[in-house]
């Protein structure tokens, strides 16, 4: 399992933003085509290894979309979308997010205190974004069953354990060596 996932990882161009290096892989870009194989592996991986007893599944927009998506057909659960866009409905939360490339505001939609939820985000590798948004939802009163972090690169889940003490699963390990993706290990490891 998973031999899908390692092989675009292993082939992804390497960008510099700034002193950030940045791959380009398809299921943190859209670059090249998402095979739905790797879809189905992830979804399989999630289904396996994490804690599925949730009301909703919460996704960031934009590249968690697609894995919510893959994630909710295969387990029939709803899914919500934390948008870069605000739009003003009742409830509606903020939150700012800071990466290693980047930064903005993130809104919250659709999620009420005492909902159990399962958070799945594509990358992770400064913490910045998960970090905002797990504080942030568990502000709001949400149980988070799960949080899922498809590729962990460089010491990105490590350094969100230690600021919100929530443990996340990736399922992939990664960092970039020599301006290439080197992969350390699996959740199958």
């Amino acid at each position: 399992m998973l031999e899908e996932l390692k092989k675009t990882l292993e082939n992804s161009p390497i960008i510099k933003k700034g002193d950030y290096d940045y791959f380009i892989n398809p299921i943190s870009d859209g670059i090249p085509a998402i095979d739905p194989k790797i879809l189905r592996e992830l979804s399989l991986a999630v289904y396996k290894y994490a804690d599925l007893d949730v009301d909703k599944i919460v996704a960031v927009e934009a590249m968690g979309i697609h894995l919510a998506t893959a994630l909710s057909l295969a387990t029939d659960i709803p899914f919500v979308i934390i948008r870069k866009r605000q739009y003003g409905l009742e409830g509606e939360t903020e939150v700012y997010q800071k990466t290693g490339y980047g930064s903005s505001n993130l809104f919250i939609n659709d999620l009420h205190a005492g909902e159990k939820i399962l958070l799945i985000d594509d990358v992770v590798s400064t913490g910045g974004t998960l970090i905002a948004l797990l504080k942030t939802l568990k502000d709001l009163g949400l149980e988070i069953k799960s949080t899922v972090a498809v590729i962990d690169k460089g010491k990105g889940k490590e350094i969100v354990e230690r600021e919100t003490g929530v443990n996340v699963f990736s399922i992939v390990k990664v960092d970039i060596i020599d301006g290439k993706v080197v992969i350390e290990k699996t959740i199958e490891d």
